[in-house]
């Protein structure tokens, strides 16, 4: 039986310090809005995979999106980039219709490859802004989700935006969970999650892991859009004491069935230790700000 342990002394130290200053970095938008160095885009699709150095917040993420999907869904990825996350629960849910959406050709090309390598039929790819998904109709999708790609939006207008157009085509009773980044406070935090671990990830990585986390909204600005966009249909969370890390969403919409239950406990069961010491930091920090993660295995 799984049991919730205290998060790591470091990263205590760092949320320590996050709660006790005054200051706030101001937001420092993407280089680029679309990533298509294929340098930087495989250095992403690499810390992406289940082996690599975001595994166990893909991990995390996806035992979250396995509760708002529900059996025979239309799921949309916004920004699935090269659909790590993506594939991923598309293996879980082959019952399900899945579609990624994302500007990058780059991106796109690694996303259909892997769907290739992973032997999916129910996954598709279109070309595409998360700002303007008119290529979708009212109400036409059961679910929507995304992964760590909101923060590459230019200004909070966007964002307002992308929340507007998926309140938009999400049908009523539909499933949503968009996961983000959220802004830390200090320079000296934002350097410490970037270089946690860059003995194990590539250095265009690191480079872009920092990019992110300046670019990334406050927990305020993601409320607004959410309640401007939802009303009360969906809710904002965060990591408790500090929004490191936030969770755009409706409530479950099923109990995670046994299947993937045990599916997504092997994922777990392969993570190094200090990959499962993160998802546990993850699992606790969420829980205790009000995402419970149902036991695996």
């Amino acid at each position: 039986m799984e049991r919730s342990i205290m998060p790591s002394l470091s990263v205590m130290k760092i949320l320590l310090k996050e709660l006790m200053t005054n200051e706030q970095v101001p937001r420092t938008p993407e280089p680029k809005l679309v990533m298509d160095d294929v340098d930087q885009v495989e250095a992403y699709t690499q810390a992406g995979r289940e082996s690599g150095v975001m595994a166990p917040v893909y991990l995390f993420h996806a035992t979250q999106i396995c509760q708002v999907i529900d059996s025979g869904d239309h799921v949309l990825d916004l920004a699935c980039g090269p659909a790590n996350q993506l594939c991923m629960i598309a293996r879980l849910n082959p019952d399900c219709r899945f579609t990624g959406i994302d500007l990058s050709p780059t991106m796109l090309d690694q996303a259909r490859a892997l769907a290739t390598e992973m032997g999916l039929s129910n996954v598709d790819f279109t070309a595409g802004s998360i700002t303007d998904l008119s290529g979708f109709g009212d109400k036409s999708v059961d679910c929507i989700m995304s992964t760590m790609a909101l923060h590459h939006l230019p200004d909070f207008d966007s964002l307002r935006c992308t929340m507007k157009e998926s309140a938009r085509i999400l049908k009523d009773g539909g499933g949503l969970y968009l996961a983000d980044f959220g802004r830390l406070k200090r320079g000296d935090s934002i350097e410490y999650f970037a270089s946690q671990y860059k003995d194990r990830q590539h250095p265009l990585f690191t480079l872009d892991y920092l990019n992110s986390l300046h670019a990334a909204f406050t927990l305020q600005e993601y409320e607004r859009a959410c309640a401007e966009a939802f009303d009360l249909r969906a809710k904002v969370f965060s990591t408790w004491m500090v929004p490191y890390m936030l969770a755009t969403r409706t409530p479950p919409r099923r109990a995670l069935p046994p299947r993937l239950a045990q599916a997504l406990g092997a994922i777990q069961a392969d993570l190094p230790d200090y990959h499962k010491r993160d998802f546990s930091d993850l699992k606790t920090f969420f829980s205790l700000g009000g995402v419970k993660t149902p036991a695996l295995g």
